[in-house]
């Protein structure tokens, strides 16, 4: 079986406290764009194993998560081996939740593969065993993560007919080092409620808390932000911790390929 594990952009991160388990509780909204990594599970005779190609994936010193989605449920219900393959479109450490939503999809596809009959909903609940994003990708539809990330609140926001355009500089951010240099802050409206205003006045209420120490740290990544507004955009953001910014626009902005080149990675008309 065969899937195209989408990527997500988040419209505003709140960092809200450190929790006491030393995760941090947020809010975000989670908005599923086109591009995407190619997955395919066949079953094997011998032993499971896992093929790549496309784009690098980083090493962390982890079993990869398409190998983890399958072991999480090979443990409960004594899955056969199988054949995975992976072809990364989707960059790796970009924020564009690429490896999270490979796994999802992994879990996804066993389910359907060997008819194990397990909802959605506690389907994400496995999935968010793997990482605080991975439940997101089980419903791939926008939506607003709270607390670690996988409590979730139904949205009517709806980019469609807009476009998106992703560009990803050169650089790579540490997740962890990025949550320690936030100072959580509780005190604010509500994302939900920020969301719901016309676009518009996204630029001034919308915040990924991210930025600030990113941008201190690398000012060519703000400054693409910058150009993005310059160039039009209604709205312009870091999505995750970085260092990828999208641009979200009301025309097709065909300028970005001369200013950006390579950078862009992604550009497409939203139609969900």
């Amino acid at each position: 079986m065969i899937a195209f594990p989408r990527c997500k952009i988040n419209i505003g991160i709140h960092i809200l406290e450190k929790r006491t388990d030393g995760y941090h509780n947020i809010e975000t909204l989670f908005y599923p764009i086109g591009l995407s990594d190619g997955l395919e599970i066949i079953k094997t005779d011998g032993k499971t194993v896992l093929t790549l190609s496309g784009l690098p994936i980083e090493e962390n010193g982890k079993p990869n998560l398409c190998i983890m989605a399958y072991e999480l449920l090979k443990d409960k219900f004594d899955l056969p081996p199988v054949k995975i393959h992976l072809h990364k479109k989707i960059p790796s450490g970009s924020g564009l939740g690429g490896g999270s939503s490979d796994a999802a999809n992994t879990l996804l596809l066993l389910n359907s593969m060997f008819n194990l009959d397990i909802d959605k909903n506690e389907l994400a609940q496995y999935a968010s065993r793997l990482g605080a994003d991975c439940a997101f990708f089980i419903y791939n539809k926008p939506i607003i993560g709270k607390n670690i990330g996988y409590d979730f609140i139904d949205t009517d926001v709806d980019l469609s007919g807009f476009y998106v355009a992703v560009i990803k500089p050169n650089i790579h951010i540490n997740t962890k080092k990025a949550y320690e240099k936030v100072t959580p802050d509780s005190n604010r409206s509500p994302l939900k409620e920020l969301i719901e205003k016309p676009m518009e006045k996204w630029k001034n209420e919308v915040v990924n808390d991210f930025e600030k120490y990113v941008f201190k740290e690398y000012p060519n990544v703000e400054s693409i932000k910058t150009t993005l507004y310059k160039k039009g955009a209604l709205f312009a953001s870091m999505t995750g911790s970085g260092p990828a910014i999208f641009g979200i626009f009301d025309h097709d902005p065909v300028q970005l390929n001369k200013i950006f080149g390579k950078h862009i990675i992604w550009k497409e008309k939203i139609t969900m």
